[in-house]
């Protein structure tokens, strides 16, 4: 039976790229256990190693898959790895080759509406003439396929290993990746961080971006491993932060927007939706049903302008659910108008 000492030798011939130092000697890899015929290890790595988080797990992994026993290798994470500040470890962005700036679409919990921001401003951004991309990023709940009419389709795939690339699905002018086109509808995602931070990797860097002005990418809620692995990989143009008029709901947006100045992450500022709603027989009515001055509490207390305040309009329930977001099925209302002026502003903020 192999045993937790042969493990770690095995795992020591994992190197640090830059000090050539082993992983199990930087402590990178610990709590080695074997409980036949499965082996489980700690990942713990400093913000500075991170780009080397896909080939170490990778590495780890067949290590240990060599032994006649094993099975099944496990990864946790540990979130508590020491921070190094030094200047000269400080993780390089990558660009993405296609895209010429990439704007994050994040809340700090879910419901708040933030893939329906997302989809409506990539949307909007189209209508406008920009060559604009949509990454669903919500691993666990990937829904803009259905949002977009496209849960159907099956991307195409070019080439193999790594050059494989993944061809985006296209509607209404976008640009479209998500989990959703890899998975049958329900199945879920059990996914830990590494393979997580490995996925999101491939939406970004082997999938065949066309000249894309904007990538929106629509973030999964909280401030887990999707949001960090992203900001510590792409140089983010810019993120909105959605919350909602309630006062409660705030909390958690502060923790997101927290979380993006930590990471250095410019922030354009928030936007507010399911603002007041707006009866379909009484136009020019409007009810605040979910409280009022959230969003601009939000944006005051962190300097941030208050971009947006989107309405509910039953068009955007009805429409969405038949797969035409409010900003095509109904450009005149005033949800599409809101969507149209938050696009210019951020076509605006970016006129070179």
């Amino acid at each position: 039976m192999t045993t937790v000492e042969e493990a770690n030798y095995a795992l020591s011939k994992i190197l640090d790229a830059d000090s050539q130092k082993n992983v199990i000697e930087l402590g990178w890899i610990k709590n080695v256990r074997v409980a036949i015929p499965r082996s489980i290890i700690t990942l713990a790595l400093p913000s500075y190693a991170n780009p080397q988080r896909d080939r170490i797990v990778q590495e780890a992994r067949k290590i240990l898959l060599n032994f006649s026993d094993i099975e099944d290798v496990q990864i946790e994470l540990d979130n508590s790895a020491p921070q190094v500040n030094d200047e000269n470890k400080t993780p390089q962005l990558q660009s993405i080759k296609g895209i010429k700036r990439v704007i994050a679409v994040s809340s700090g919990k879910g419901g708040v509406g933030k893939s329906t921001i997302a989809v409506n401003l990539a949307c909007s951004l189209s209508k406008l003439g920009l060559k604009t991309g949509l990454l669903d990023a919500d691993i666990y709940g990937p829904n803009t396929p259905s949002m977009l009419g496209v849960s159907e389709e099956n991307p195409k795939v070019h080439g193999s290993g790594n050059d494989q690339r993944l061809i985006p699905i296209v509607k209404f002018g976008i640009s479209i990746v998500s989990m959703g086109f890899l998975i049958e509808e329900g199945q879920p995602v059990i996914w830990r961080g590494p393979m997580l931070n490995s996925i999101i990797r491939q939406f970004l860097y082997q999938v065949e971006w066309n000249d894309i002005d904007f990538l929106i990418i629509d973030l999964p809620p909280g401030t887990g491993d999707a949001q960090i692995s992203l900001a510590q990989s792409v140089p983010i143009a810019g993120a909105i932060i959605v919350t909602t008029p309630q006062k409660v709901s705030l909390q958690d947006s502060r923790r997101g927007l927290a979380m993006f100045k930590q990471l250095g992450v410019p922030l354009l500022g928030v936007v507010e939706n399911m603002s007041v709603f707006i009866p379909p027989d009484q136009p020019n009515k409007s009810y605040e049903i979910f409280g009022q001055g959230g969003g601009k509490l939000l944006a005051d207390e962190n300097q941030l302008p208050l971009l947006a305040k989107i309405p509910i309009e039953m068009p955007v329930v009805s429409e969405s659910n038949l797969g035409i977001p409010i900003a095509i099925s109904h450009p005149d209302t005033k949800s599409s108008m809101k969507f149209k002026e938050l696009a210019s502003l951020i076509q605006n903020k970016f006129k070179s």
